[in-house]
């Protein structure tokens, strides 16, 4: 019986943009693609900028670090933030392009790089007429095309991919926008009132609404009863890139969130140029505290429809039973009568 068979596909380095040589090149420790330096000095991305139907030339470099020949695939890729954590990620080969992906072409397809060796290959992005002013990310993709073979029930073969991150801008009105949405609250109460820690977690999206990328900073505030301060600090896990239309959901941990409270969070996000908020309302009761409340209100609920009945059936007035009618008499006979 065949294993069934999982491909994964692995954009190691992509993502983080190691320092390594040349500078910022992403890199797996088996190959890295990178910039060719220019006259000036060694450029960690591609960083261009174009009018609409503008064509522009560059030149990629993919080097070998194994001492053994190694094949790509080359393909130009659009960039997203990933839903997890809000990570630079691209299009896979398959996936739709609509930016980079689909106006930037290599002039070779496949490469294969010897040992130790470093092949440059140029590439060509045209920016079509109707393009959108803003910022478009993506990447130069070098794909190899070994498939690593997995093991267990499921064979999990991997297939790896280092990518050249390109940052074009195309000229026109630029609009840095960016909105907080879906602001969620849940409690972690102890069972007991006063044993054990009590921890919130918020829950929130950040939405890039606007056409260029953003450095996003997150304030957060709780306010309790009488509008006292219980929380005020900055958010630390926040995208370093939020990309134009992009949305993450994030959450945020608040040790020691209050057991018994009634207040609101505000959540500020800023970039420049632009800054939004949004609030949600909690009200925090322990369990055991809210379970007797309800038992209370239950017996107390019980007993007044209890009481209600009883006077209703003291007040209700005694109706008064009918009167027999009177039974004729018979006329007693004489004794004349009875001759």
């Amino acid at each position: 019986m065949r294993k069934p068979y999982v491909l994964l596909l692995s954009l190691t380095g992509l993502f983080l943009g190691l320092t390594t040589t040349p500078a910022h090149a992403a890199d797996n420790g088996s190959w890295s693609v990178y910039p060719v330096a220019s006259k000036i000095a060694a450029r960690p991305y591609f960083y261009l900028s174009a009018d609409p139907g503008q064509t522009l030339t560059d030149k990629v470099a993919v080097a070998n670090k194994t001492g053994k020949p190694l094949t790509f695939r080359l393909y130009a890729a659009d960039a997203y933030n990933t839903a997890r954590d809000g990570g630079f990620a691209v299009r896979t080969l398959k996936e739709r392009m609509r930016a980079v992906g689909a106006w930037a072409k290599p002039a070779r397809s496949r490469i294969t790089v010897p040992g130790h060796k470093t092949v440059s290959v140029p590439f060509t992005l045209r920016v079509p007429e109707g393009a959108e002013p803003g910022d478009h990310p993506g990447a130069i993709v070098a794909l190899d095309e070994r498939v690593a073979p997995g093991s267990g029930t499921f064979a999990l073969g991997v297939r790896q991919a280092v990518g050249a991150r390109v940052y074009l801008r195309v000229s026109g009105p630029t609009l840095p926008a960016l909105s907080v949405e879906q602001v969620h609250i849940g409690h972690h109460q102890p069972l007991v009132p006063g044993i054990g820690d009590s921890t919130a977690t918020i829950s929130y999206t950040l939405h890039n609404t606007g056409n260029v990328t953003l450095d996003p900073k997150v304030e957060l505030k709780a306010r309790g009863l009488f509008g006292r301060t219980l929380l005020d600090r900055d958010l630390t896990r926040i995208p370093s890139e939020l990309l134009p239309g992009q949305r993450v959901r994030l959450s945020e941990t608040w040790h020691g969130a209050p057991q018994l409270d009634w207040g609101d969070i505000t959540l500020t996000a800023s970039a420049q140029g632009t800054r939004q908020s949004a609030s949600a309302s909690f009200f925090a009761l322990p369990w055991l505290l809210a379970g007797l409340v309800f038992v209370a209100g239950v017996v107390t609920g019980v007993v007044l429809v209890r009481a209600r009945r009883g006077r209703a059936r003291r007040s209700a007035p005694v109706r008064r039973s009918p009167r027999a009618a009177p039974t004729p008499s018979r006329p007693r006979s004489s004794p004349s009568a009875r001759r």
